[in-house]
């Protein structure tokens, strides 16, 4: 008798549920699994070291834990393809100026349309771009007028072609009137490394990175390429008041998802990471790292993309700079 009432129970209960309407169900928690954090460096990169440094207090205000995953390789584009592709709400991309702007202006085979297939979240961090000199030039006490008057016979190294650091002075090299030759390098650290040894005259190197070889000596630091000056190279002086103006370039890291995401998952995800960024904790760990805090949220880094979308663009144009 008693097993006859426990099944009658559970066959009501079950009728019960599957009558409730659908209407009157709360929406499921968002995130309900683990969030992916795409990035398209390598572990120990800045934006490697960046989405560690929010992704375990991320974790903490989602309930959720946050995997970080390294898919180096064609300058973050490939890392980016993957987070545009991606349909399961939870996949997170830690980009650099180049995936969210210019990826496909600087070669039209690239997978993704960074203007249609992705939607920013926030701006993380930003740098500005240092003008550093040789220890050569250094010892020389070169300076604007010393760059101009060398015409073509300076070169200059960057990460890469299409890299910011790249078109940062090929835009300094239009202003100067000079036509420097550009070597690319893999990474920031052989710029450095070639800056000291005197092997390139010049560079555009974030300004967190490249201050410790200023301040022990290696390398110069001519001027910043920011609108005004910065407290990561306490002491050097913008480019406009050294009289070149309209070279402002940073370097800038900041996380965007497809843009199939709900919207709502979307300003749920800009709200935590926002919160995160607001932490002084976190703020003090990015600073360590060299970078000054942005927080910047979707609406207004939209704005920022398009703004730098078109000014990048004529550089490119002007200077008829492809990727292959």
């Amino acid at each position: 008798m008693i097993k006859r009432r426990l099944l009658l129970t559970a066959a009501a209960t079950t009728f019960g549920a599957a009558s409730l309407p659908t209407h009157g169900r709360a929406e499921p928690e968002w995130p309900n699994k683990p969030l992916r954090f795409v990035v398209g460096f390598s572990a120990g990169s800045t934006p490697d070291l960046i989405a560690r440094t929010i992704g375990d207090p991320l974790s903490q205000l989602v309930g959720q834990p946050v995997v970080v995953e390294n898919k180096p390789g064609a300058s973050g584009n490939i890392a980016a393809d993957i987070v545009a592709k991606a349909r399961d709400d939870h996949t997170v991309g830690v980009m650099i100026n180049l995936n969210l702007t210019i990826a496909r202006i600087l070669n039209p085979t690239v997978a993704y349309d960074p203007r249609t297939d992705l939607a920013p979240i926030c701006l993380v961090g930003t740098t500005p771009f240092l003008l550093a000199i040789s220890a050569k030039l250094m010892g020389q006490k070169a300076g604007i007028d010393q760059l101009r008057a060398a015409g073509s016979k300076l070169n200059y190294g960057s990460v890469g072609i299409g890299s910011m650091a790249h078109l940062g002075m090929e835009l300094l090299s239009t202003k100067l009137g000079i036509k420097p030759t550009h070597i690319p390098y893999p990474g920031n650290p052989q710029v450095l490394q070639a800056l000291a040894a005197n092997e390139i005259d010049l560079a555009f190197v974030p300004a967190g990175i490249a201050m410790q070889q200023v301040n022990g000596g290696k390398i110069g630091a001519l001027a910043i390429a920011s609108a005004k000056p910065s407290e990561l190279a306490p002491g050097v002086p913008t480019l406009s008041a050294l009289g070149v103006k309209d070279v402002e370039i940073e370097g800038w890291v900041a996380l965007a998802v497809a843009a199939t995401m709900a919207e709502a998952h979307r300003k749920t995800l800009e709200a935590q990471v926002l919160k995160v960024l607001g932490a002084p904790e976190v703020r003090k760990q990015l600073t360590q790292q060299g970078w000054d805090v942005a927080a910047m949220p979707s609406d207004a880094l939209a704005r920022r993309l398009e703004t730098e979308t078109e000014m990048l663009s004529k550089i490119i144009t002007a200077q008829n700079i492809h990727v292959n």
